[in-house]
């Protein structure tokens, strides 16, 4: 983490990370390229099932300003335009979608030694207005996450969270869904010369005393090759295996099994990443 609490999104971050990234179950193929005259072209290719989906986007970079477009099958066209640092610490990003005319939004975020926040509003004639802060520095940090609906004039989102860092673990807490939902989450870096860490995240919902606990675990065989593991308190179990063939190239085999019915329920998935 830069100096300073980062934004609310920093929160959990990693053990999220740790738990969720790079699991799947679909098919996935990844194109990157760069021009001579520095612009980027991404291609996307996802097979979940029978459904194909692709898109198509490009990156443009003229000094301090990154221009974003994105087109996908559905013939919609995603643009977001950033502005890094019109005045220290702060960015600016303007993005829509085509032909969606409400999905418009201008977003504001400034980061600080001792704090980080993201605010944006759509561009609707009733908006949705989003703030989240954070105060604290590298050690400790408190947050809230905020949305308002200016058509209803209701909250819909209100959220806090709390995280802890030290030199090699990171709580956090999370209340959210307006204090009905729980969220605690552990990241312990075990090793650091081979990535080996550890994560698990415990998550209660008190209208429906339900509870959730997920368990994962990391560990690079060579510098190149990352394996990673979970388990939830359903009996779901992933692993992966991640292999760096290239420079910035990847190849990712995942697999996924309800151990209560392992017979029904093996997906795998496929993902290669190929940066030219």
């Amino acid at each position: 983490m830069a100096k300073g609490p980062g934004l609310y999104s920093d929160i959990g971050k990693k053990a999220r990370d740790l738990l969720n990234k790079d699991y799947q179950t679909n098919h996935k193929f990844t194109f990157n390229s760069v021009t001579a005259s520095g612009i980027a072209i991404t291609s996307t290719a996802t097979k979940k099932g029978e459904l194909l989906a692709a898109d198509v986007g490009t990156k443009i970079i003229n000094k301090n300003i990154t221009a974003d477009f994105k087109v996908d099958t559905g013939s919609n066209l995603l643009s977001t335009i950033t502005v890094d640092e019109p005045a220290p610490g702060l960015k600016a990003i303007i993005s829509f979608k085509v032909p969606d005319q409400k999905s418009g939004k201008v977003e504001l975020q400034y980061l600080h030694e001792y704090a980080g926040i993201n605010t944006s509003i759509g561009t609707t004639a009733n908006p949705i207005v989003n703030f989240s802060g954070v105060i604290g520095n590298n050690t400790v940090a408190l947050g809230t996450d905020l949305s308002f609906d200016t058509a209803s004039g209701n909250f819909t989102k209100c959220n806090l969270g709390l995280n802890y860092t030290n030199a090699d673990l990171i709580a956090s807490l999370n209340v959210n869904n307006k204090g009905d939902s729980l969220v605690a989450s552990y990241y312990h870096s075990v090793y650091p010369l081979t990535n080996t860490a550890v994560g698990a995240e415990f998550n209660h919902t008190i209208s429906t005393n339900e509870n959730t606990l997920h368990l994962g675990s990391q560990h690079a065989l060579d510098p190149l090759t990352l394996v990673k593991g979970k388990v939830n308190n359903n009996g779901i179990a992933s692993a992966l295996i991640q292999h760096e063939w290239r420079p910035k190239s990847f190849v990712t085999l995942a697999g996924e099994v309800d151990t209560r019915a392992i017979e029904k329920s093996v997906k795998f998935g496929l993902a290669v990443a190929l940066k030219a």
